[in-house]
């Protein structure tokens, strides 16, 4: 079976699990991992920020990045495809207190008078506005990536609007790639774009292969909270050095890579486009690709035929279907899955 799935299917390397295995590791609760520390120092400072906390899933530091920002009662700006309204269990409402205000934007990403439109009056009538969320690429964008110019447009009102604006930023790394023509941007172009953001969400389970493991960026003050967070949920962790190293190694091995997943996904966006089972092809600028059914068929059915076809893919909506392309599909497996997929009927 070829797996398009998620890119979090892929399993460490060998060089990877060595990496861990070989991990000088310590008590993280008393912050005293030597592995942990690192990682987390050489994120803030690849993002350009005073500190940094290592979780285990994106959600999680999505999640206490959204509470330490908020009071109960107050509203959460994003776009309706995001993750955290779409994907993490309700949790700005069942963590938080907080409620959230939808945008409809282009894929997923929004202007900045579209979202201070959405500001809500100094009113005790209404909830106090205290926060905007955008994700970066846009998972349900068919992993759409924002323009700089339209996020630091973005960055600049909020600040004008004393409004702290977070980043889920789980493949940040495909969208920093694509910005820089499929190459690894330099050590100026990462901080210009850490500096937009007042918190950042990255992972490190996607793209870059690790087998767990997301981070939390902010301040250190917000960090400080963001400590405290994570251990009301029960994200605190002891010997995580060997979890942090494989992180680590991903920074070094995988990040260059990622260019590869790009180019595979638009050969497969080209046979998608020549079957005659898909009557659209979202366009595509990193490792996702979205496609619309075609026959008035349903995505559930689309997955099932593909599957007889050894291949699997993922139900993305009543007639969407999404493949994501990632290190384990080789260039002569994705070539075989364009020969099957573009003679579905």
């Amino acid at each position: 079976m070829i797996d398009f799935r998620s890119d979090t299917l892929t399993r460490p390397t060998s060089a990877m699990l060595q990496a861990m295995h070989n991990a000088p590791t310590g008590d993280d609760v008393f912050a005293e991992d030597p592995s942990a520390v690192a990682l987390q120092e050489r994120c803030a400072d690849l993002f350009g920020h005073e500190a940094a906390l290592f979780c285990p899933s994106g959600t999680m530091t999505n999640q206490i990045a959204i509470n330490v920002h908020v009071r109960p009662g107050d509203e959460v700006i994003c776009d309706r495809l995001s993750h955290i309204y779409n994907y993490e269990g309700g949790g700005i409402a069942r963590n938080s207190g907080a409620s959230m205000r939808l945008l409809h934007g282009d894929r997923g990403r929004f202007t900045a008078a579209e979202a201070m439109a959405e500001i809500n009056p100094a009113d005790s009538h209404y909830s106090r506005t205290s926060l905007v969320c955008v994700e970066d690429t846009v998972n349900k964008g068919a992993g759409s990536v924002w323009e700089m110019q339209q996020l630091s447009e973005l960055s600049q009102a909020c600040k004008a609007h004393h409004l702290p604006l977070h980043l889920d930023g789980a493949r940040c790394w495909n969208a920093m790639v694509q910005r820089h023509g499929n190459s690894v941007p330099d050590a100026a172009a990462w901080k210009a774009y850490g500096q937009l953001f007042d918190s950042i969400s990255i992972c490190f389970s996607k793209g870059l292969g690790a087998p767990v493991g997301s981070v939390v960026l902010g301040s250190k003050p917000f960090i400080e909270e963001a400590h405290r967070t994570r251990k009301v949920l029960g994200g605190g962790m002891r010997q995580i050095g060997g979890l942090t190293a494989a992180c680590m190694h991903a920074l070094d091995h995988e990040l260059p890579r990622l260019s590869e997943d790009h180019r595979h996904a638009q050969l497969l966006a080209a046979a998608l486009n020549n079957s005659d089972a898909i009557a659209s092809v979202e366009t595509v600028q990193t490792n996702i690709v979205i496609v619309e059914v075609a026959n008035g068929e349903s995505a559930e059915f689309f997955v099932a035929k593909a599957a007889e076809e050894g291949i699997a893919c993922f139900a993305f909506g009543p007639t969407q279907v999404r493949f994501v392309t990632h290190r384990d599909l080789t260039l002569s497996v994705i070539e075989e899955a364009c020969s099957r997929l573009a003679a579905l009927k």
